[in-house]
């Protein structure tokens, strides 16, 4: 099993929460489902968007507000004009930017293709990840949450690792987890190694999880990964669109419909209780308002 994890809002700038997110996806259904999301990205923009476009692909530029608002405007297309006016548009723009040239003005009729492009694009990943039964762990994090120190490793990452480990745990005894993050500079990579570390080999629940999660994880070029993607999209999707009800963040309504599918696609478990008296379910989104641990409050 993989888990893909990567993060949005930890700047702490535009978004009102900070997200870390995790896709869980089995290892004999991860080409396939590559393959799948290739297809209905040339379906949607005629190509690639790594070859389309000169600047990595993230989820907080393809689903910013004003694509919502272009995407409603009227305009009909004959078959297949959505697609090429969007590549057009993306082409020109990408030659533009090469040429270190301002943009052309792209004509109303290219907003628009692109921008239903763009959520035609996003709405079909999430059914295909859906499709290849991919499970969604996410924490959702106040921004004014207090923070552990340095060395303890947070709690949002403690209750990925947990809930990683509760799903293999109801899998074959042989099955083990591999984690995969999106490529941090060294500093930050060695910083989480350390922590990782620290609390699978430090702590009882670490040891515990280790026997299933395997602690050292993989880091790679979020824009050559599309399981690192999916998890950036996961991520702003969820700190604009996902809300429980004790939760006073601001809430983007247009990005509820994905919310939702991320929603029915999370991971659900059920644990015993710790004197064993009942069941408690568990579900694999989370809301968080401090993330230090028993150890470091």
């Amino acid at each position: 099993m993989l888990l893909f994890i990567d993060e949005s809002g930890h700047d702490r700038r535009a978004m009102p929460c900070e997200v870390l997110a995790g896709v869980l996806v089995a290892e004999h259904s991860l080409w396939n489902m590559v393959r799948a999301i290739r297809s209905i990205e040339q379906d949607c923009f005629g190509g690639y968007l790594r070859d389309l476009v000169s600047e990595e692909r993230k989820a907080k530029k393809l689903l910013k507000v004003k694509r919502f608002r272009q995407a409603t405007k009227g305009a009909s297309f004959c078959p297949g004009e959505q697609r090429e006016l969007t590549k057009a548009l993306l082409l020109r723009g990408k030659e533009a930017r090469m040429k270190k040239e301002t943009d052309s003005e792209p004509t109303g009729k290219e907003l628009i293709a692109y921008s239903r492009s763009v959520l035609d694009f996003v709405h079909n990943i999430l059914d295909i990840a859906a499709s290849f039964n991919v499970r969604v762990i996410a924490s959702v994090v106040d921004s004014g949450a207090p923070r552990p120190e340095p060395g303890f490793l947070r709690k949002d990452y403690v209750y990925l690792f947990e809930r990683y480990f509760y799903l293999l745990e109801g899998m074959s005894p042989s099955e083990r987890g591999l984690v995969v993050f999106d490529e941090l500079d060294k500093a930050q990579s060695h910083l989480l190694l350390n922590q990782m570390a620290s609390y699978f080999l430090g702590t009882e629940p670490g040891r515990y999880r280790s026997s299933r999660i395997v602690p050292e994880p993989f880091f790679v070029h979020s824009e050559l990964t599309s399981g690192i993607f999916l998890a950036d999209l996961v991520a702003y999707i969820l700190g604009w669109g996902w809300r429980l009800g004790s939760m006073h963040q601001p809430c983007r309504e247009e990005l509820r419909p994905y919310a939702d599918k991320l929603h029915a696609m999370q991971f659900r478990g059920n644990r015993p209780s710790a004197d064993g008296s009942e069941v408690r379910e568990i579900y694999g989104i989370t809301y968080i308002d401090d993330l230090r641990g028993r150890f470091d409050r």
